[in-house]
């Protein structure tokens, strides 16, 4: 595996030149990703020359254990017992970096939350989810803007859409896709009992015009007036779209902004999302399964992840992950519970390569 990085020292040279050449930095979007090509071949050159490095190191060790001097010989194998340690740590962290890209991992991000069991409970913690990934973006330095939304009167949501862009925004959300189990007693409930709800997530890489071709006559656009919660009107004109793609009966509704236009401009970026993530599971047929069941229908009995209010629990079920500082997750402190995640599936991933290869 680790035998031949000639071509891949020759390409980050490559990328070296061409960053400074006057024609990459003619144009933004080639630097950036020419730059983004650098960063990335860059760490495992680094990373390879680090092995190689610890690697001569121990055979400079292993040279002193046939020294005449005994204290020498000590000296030595205490060194080869902490370079192998090394040596294996090195070669884990160049697998890592050696394992397929997932290519939607530096997009911007479609985040989908959606109230499952348990009404307005169910809409409520819809909400929650909505500000604790808000806030988490806060931390990221990502925008997040509001693409569609259905509130409830309670302050909740029956359903809420949002784009999330900033730096590698999917490789980070996309293992929050799933059911989201809450127990907790409602502010409406007298006798104190607890009632369990579920909220899905799905989220979706988002996709660019070029990627996802709509053609004007696949669509069916249809515009009303918009309404608040419990039927009062927001305002007087016909400005909600709803977006039929015929050829897949994919529906999007958008009505947060005020102009037809950009409610029309919003729901066409959920619907390439949608379409873009369908695509993909055709091609891909096991991971079209592995979403089905992570997303599944939004009953109780399916989850990822349990928000446990009275004992302040945050429990992964995937991973076996619990965190007892469920105030500071909901608050949008995740970065704990993605990092994990993210090296348990990193791990599998891994796991399945050398099995395979």
């Amino acid at each position: 595996m680790f035998n031949d990085f000639t071509e891949i020292e020759k390409n980050f040279a490559q990328l070296e030149a061409a960053l400074s050449d006057p024609e990459t930095l003619k144009d933004p979007k080639v630097f950036k990703e020419t730059a983004r090509r650098h960063n990335e071949v860059g760490k495992v050159v680094s990373a390879w020359r680090r092995l190689r490095k610890i690697q001569d190191d121990i055979e400079g060790a292993k040279t002193m254990l046939a020294d005449e001097n005994e204290e020498m010989r000590e000296m030595a194998i205490l060194e080869l017992e902490g370079l192998t340690e090394e040596e294996g740590r090195a070669q884990e962290d160049l697998k890592i970096l050696l394992l397929p890209k997932d290519p939607n991992d530096e997009k911007n991000t479609v985040v989908e939350i959606r109230a499952g069991t348990g009404g307005d409970e169910a809409a409520l913690f819809a909400a929650d989810l909505f500000r604790m990934y808000t806030r988490y973006a806060e931390t990221k330095g990502w925008k997040v803007e509001i693409l569609s939304s259905s509130p409830t009167d309670g302050g909740g949501f029956k359903e809420i859409i949002v784009l999330i862009e900033g730096d590698r925004v999917y490789s980070q959300l996309k293992y929050e896709s799933g059911v989201h189990r809450v127990q907790r007693v409602p502010a409406t409930e007298t006798q104190g009992r607890i009632h369990t709800s579920a909220v899905t997530v799905a989220v979706l890489p988002e996709a660019e015009e070029v990627e996802v071709d709509i053609k004007p006559e696949e669509v069916k656009v249809d515009v009303y007036r918009s309404s608040g919660p419990g039927g009062q009107s927001v305002n007087t004109t016909d400005s909600a779209v709803r977006v039929t793609h015929l050829p897949t009966g994919l529906v999007v509704t958008c009505q947060d902004e005020k102009s037809q236009i950009k409610n029309k401009a919003k729901a066409l970026r959920v619907l390439r999302a949608r379409l873009m993530d369908q695509m993909a599971a055709e091609q891909q047929s096991k991971i079209s399964e592995e979403r089905h069941n992570q997303v599944g229908t939004g009953d109780r009995s399916e989850r990822i992840r349990t928000y446990n209010y009275p004992q302040g629990r945050m429990t992964d079920h995937r991973v076996g992950l619990t965190l007892y500082r469920l105030g500071e997750i909901m608050d949008g402190d995740l970065a704990e519970t993605i990092q994990t995640i993210g090296a348990h599936f990193q791990a599998r991933q891994l796991a399945e390569a050398q099995k395979n290869g």
